[in-house]
């Protein structure tokens, strides 16, 4: 890896340090700041599972994300990753818990401004929802707990000494748990827009199968995240374990597992699958708040006991955080980008052409669109999403949802599978079907990416997405990750 890629990569790095210092005190500040766990242990825990969960569990919320923007070049993402890091760091200085999520996702909207790419509105809707809905979950899953915690606890009457002794074993698993969880959460926020443009290749460990360039990718963001959660993250894990409401030790156990609880609903994976192979409505993959979540679960309980104990002046500061952490990352972002591009002559973003050409109309037939109104504008090439979109609008009068419906299928991309890189898939994810497909049409060159998609579908089963219920969500999901694999691994550029 050149020095360059270093230099790109030290943003992401500086934002998981960032978030390390900030969001460990949503996993062990209520234990650290009851004086229940010691913050040198609470250290070590939270970086071991953080960067477990990391690795391991990941990649959900991560390709969630990525639909936000895809952040196409290395100038770009280290911009990105650096503005978000920025806010983070500022609000950490302050010691207040913010939201590496809305940190990142304000940075992304700030390159879509800046480089003219769409910002895919149901994804951001997605996102949106759950900065309401995190904290409302965690606060009713935390009051619920709380209750039933001391209903068993006022039941049983245990030995003062044992309580104590239950109680701090724990809230060191519940931290363990709530670490695995914000490591397979946020990891998105930290490494997420470097995931387009990985400098990594994927590589064989002997007996563990492939280490894909995402896992690598994750395991330096993890890694940051753990010197930040070592060397940073104390100060912030008082405010949230003290300042905000002062807890009972079963009081700090009830709220980290209602964080980890509401971290873990959003970035696993087996939930998912679980839920939508039983037909029932799944949870979102997506990069959730741990600071709303834990902020959430403290004011749960604070409310149950009636409120009067809760230093709304606190909270306030942190909801001015909350609102201020977004619109500070995306204008950073902006103004980033134009400098990088302008003063030090850096590649921010690959520009992305569209088209309107014949096997574009024909596959907006398919979708039932009414394509003789866009005869105006075939075969003229449009050098960003908002330009063609604009277009759409003004002079054809398409809605929102027919504009991204063309700028899906119009976006052009030169693919052309290379048969020498098919023997670096993972197999244990692509099944042998999938790549003998592959084999199949190596060497052929594609102009857009739908087209290549078809090509697999037309040779194999396997490649077929299947009908759009409930019971085959997961599945079609999966399968639209490995195509979006594919496409980044054959683009040639």
């Amino acid at each position: 890896m050149d020095a360059a890629v270093i230099l790109f990569l030290s943003s992401g790095l500086f934002l998981g340090w960032a978030l390390g210092a900030n969001d460990a005190a949503n996993v062990f500040g209520t234990a650290v700041g009851t004086r229940m766990v010691r913050f040198g242990t609470a250290a070590v825990i939270c970086s071991v599972f953080l960067i477990l969960g990391a690795v391991i569990s990941g990649s959900g919320a991560a390709h969630t994300l990525g639909k936000l923007g895809a952040v196409n070049a290395l100038g770009g993402s280290f911009t990105a990753a650096g503005a978000a890091a920025l806010a983070v760091y500022f609000m950490t200085k302050a010691g207040l818990p913010v939201s590496t999520t809305q940190a990142i996702v304000g940075a992304i909207i700030g390159w879509n401004l800046f480089t003219g790419t769409r910002t895919d509105t149901g994804t951001l809707i997605t996102i949106l929802s759950t900065w309401i809905i995190c904290p409302l979950l965690a606060a009713g899953i935390a009051a619920a707990l709380y209750k039933l915690t001391t209903y068993v606890i006022r039941t049983t009457k245990p030995h003062l000494l044992r309580q104590d002794a239950y109680t701090r074993l724990g809230l060191v698993l519940a931290g363990a748990f709530g670490a695995y969880s914000l490591g397979a959460n946020n990891i998105a926020n930290v490494m997420g827009v470097f995931v387009p443009s990985s400098p990594f290749t994927d590589f064989n460990v002997a007996g563990f199968g492939t280490f894909t360039s995402i896992q690598q990718l994750f395991l330096l963001g993890a890694l940051a995240i753990a010197v930040g959660v070592i060397t940073y993250s104390k100060r912030v894990m008082l405010t949230v374990g003290g300042r905000l409401l002062p807890l009972s030790p079963v009081g700090a156990w009830v709220a980290v597992v209602a964080h980890s609880v509401v971290l873990f609903l959003f970035a696993s994976q087996g939930l998912e699958s679980l839920l939508a192979n039983a037909g029932l409505p799944t949870i979102p993959l997506v990069p959730v708040s741990s600071s709303q979540a834990v902020v959430g679960a403290v004011l749960g309980i604070g409310l149950l006991k009636g409120g009067r104990a809760i230093r709304w002046r606190v909270l306030g500061g942190i909801s001015l955080g909350w609102l201020a952490t977004p619109i500070i990352a995306g204008v950073t972002c902006f103004v980033g980008l134009f400098v990088l591009q302008n003063v030090f002559n850096q590649e921010v973003y690959r520009p992305v052409s569209y088209e309107i050409s014949d096997p574009v109309l024909e596959r907006l037939e398919r979708e039932g669109l009414a394509v003789g109104a866009l005869d105006g504008l075939k075969s003229e090439t449009f050098d960003s999403a908002w330009r063609l979109s604009e277009r759409l609008e003004t002079e054809v009068g398409l809605d929102r949802t027919a504009r991204d419906t063309v700028l899906r299928f119009a976006e052009r991309k030169v693919l052309v599978v290379d048969p020498g890189l098919l023997d670096g898939l993972d197999t244990d994810w692509y099944t042998s079907a999938q790549i003998a497909a592959l084999r199949r049409i190596s060497d052929q060159r594609y102009s857009h990416k739908w087209i290549l998609g078809e090509a697999l579908a037309a040779n194999a089963a396997a490649w077929q997405f299947r009908p759009a219920v409930q019971a085959n969500k997961v599945y079609n999901t999966e399968l639209q990750r490995k195509l979006d694999t594919l496409y980044r691994k054959f683009e040639i550029r």
